[in-house]
Order: structure tokens, then sequence, then C-alpha cells
């Protein structure tokens, strides 16, 4: 089976290397030739377009960075798709917005199947990163083996849509961490505690989190360096909120997440990495969270 790979970038461009990796047959492409170099030392073909390199796909997987870019994308490949080839999405995207671009793809006589992935860039790099799966059983199982070499665990959630809500809640309660933590870090600070024996404490306690063990040391080394922006993080908590309000949630802590977050666009860009929401408590009380012996990045 042969499998096309669309969007290279901090996340698409480990998923595609891991699939090549694992000696699946592989055609790639990005917009950005930057991402060529990488690819052409693993063997592996370059495309020029979207289109051309679903020309000859049996699926074409597709991470890109937001439901505007998937529907373009999705346009440019439908045309040159094979009949019965299908379509993989793991970017993150609203049920609405999966549904319907789903919908796009089977009326062109496409599988879909939605594989948003969950955990970080890091674990990206490593093949363990979690895969979420939303579609038909039959389709799943197609492509578990791909899928399975993407990541180190995989969940098929249900039909499509499924996978988009649990993707949506994981992300939830990541950036509601990440504002705990940057509280309980700071809180450590200023009652003098010595932050990097804080951060082992807190590791090792009933109170940890992924994040904590994560992101935590990024805020601690100051590089903030996780390869995710303001702008995805409100995009996500706004899917959130839209859940909220059509399951008849009341997601207070989203809420407020989403308003700091909100805050931390406008003090530092969209472009901002996620982590510098601590840099708002930081900045407020003129008191930085560094400590000795914490990475830049994540490996």
């Amino acid at each position: 089976m042969r499998y096309a790979f669309v969007g290279l970038g901090n996340l698409g461009g480990h998923l595609a290397a891991s699939l090549a990796g694992a000696g699946f047959a592989l055609t790639v492409h990005d917009r950005d030739d930057a991402h060529r170099a990488r690819f052409d030392a693993l063997g592996v073909t370059w495309a020029d377009s979207a289109a051309e390199a679903a020309r000859d796909a049996d699926a074409v997987i597709t991470c890109l960075p937001s439901p505007a870019v998937s529907e373009v994308v999705l346009a440019q490949i439908l045309p040159a798709m094979r009949p019965g080839a299908d379509w993989i999405e793991t970017s993150t995207l609203g049920r609405e917005e999966i549904l319907r671009l789903a919908a796009t793809a089977q009326a062109a006589g496409m599988g879909v199947l939605e594989s948003p992935v969950t955990g970080g860039v890091h674990l990206a790099a490593q093949g363990q990163i979690t895969v979420l799966v939303g579609g038909d059983e039959a389709l799943f199982q197609r492509h578990s083996a791909a899928l399975q070499a993407m990541g180190g665990r995989l969940f098929h959630m249900g039909p499509l849509g499924s996978a988009a809500l649990i993707k949506v809640i994981t992300n939830m309660l990541a950036f509601i961490h990440l504002v705990a933590d940057g509280e309980a870090l700071m809180l450590a600070k200023r009652g003098g505690l010595d932050l990097k024996t804080a951060w082992e404490a807190i590791t090792a306690s009933s109170g940890t989190s992924f994040v904590h063990e994560t992101e935590g040391q990024l805020i601690l080394n100051g590089s903030y360096d996780i390869a995710f922006t303001m702008d995805l993080a409100l995009k996500d908590l706004g899917f959130a909120m839209r859940f909220g309000r059509e399951f008849g949630v009341p997601l207070d802590l989203a809420s407020m997440t989403e308003q700091t977050f909100l805050k931390g666009r406008a003090a530092y860009g969209g472009g901002a990495q996620s982590t510098q929401i601590v840099k708002l408590l930081e900045d407020v009380l003129g008191t930085d969270l560094r400590a000795e012996g914490f990475p830049a990045r994540l490996t």
C-alpha cells in the first residue's frame, strides 16, 4: 500500500518520517521546500504539489494547521486521487469541520478516517505519540499498521467525529494544566523553595501531570520551546467551548483558561510558544521561573 503525506511541519514531519522508517512506500509534499532535504536523505519521493503526491497513493495523510488549510488541500487532492483511495486527516479539527469535509471526500468516492494525535512533538519524534482515530471499523483495520507506525498507542474512538471530540478534550486539559502549573511553580518560587527540588517533589506527588513533567521543564529552562503556538492553543480552546455549548456542559475552567490565552496572545503574539502563557505571571510579578538542569527542548 502506498501512502502520500501532505504537511511536514513540526508534527507532520515526524509522523511522515516514522512511516518512512517503518518501510511504507511514501510520497511527501509540503509547500515549504526547506523540508525536502530531510526526506531526500530518507529516500522518500518528494512531490512538487499536493495533487502530485496524491496521484498514485492508496491513501493520503494530511497534517495541517487549520480547518481552512485542510479544506484547501482537500480540494487540491480530490481530483487527483485514484478511485477507492482514502483520506486520513491527522490535523486537529472541530467535529463539524471533519464531518463536513469528510462528506465532500465521501461524495467523491473516498474513504475517510480522522486520526489526530496527542502527546507533544517530542513524542512524535520518538514514534511514540498517541493516535486517536474516528471512522469506519473496516477502514481503521485497513490502515491500522500505518497508524501504529506513526505512534505508540492507538485508540479507535468510534465513528467520524469521535476523535475530534476526544482530541479537543485532551488539549483542553493540557492548557488548563499548563496555567495551573505556572501558578504552582510561582507559588513555590515566591515562597522561597528551590525550584528544581520543587519540580521534582511535584513530579513525585499526587499533584503531578504530563504537562508539569514535560512543558514544566521548558518553563524552568526559559526556552518555552514546545513547538506549539498561542494561536493553535486558542483554536483548540475555541473548539472546546463550542462542544461545551453543544452538550450543555459549563466549562468554567476552560473558559478562564481561554481568557488567559487571549491575554497571552495580546502580550506576545499568536506565534509565541503556548508555554509562554506562564510568562504573563512572571511579567506581572517581576519574577522569573528559572532553574538549573532543565533542557531547552524535549527529546
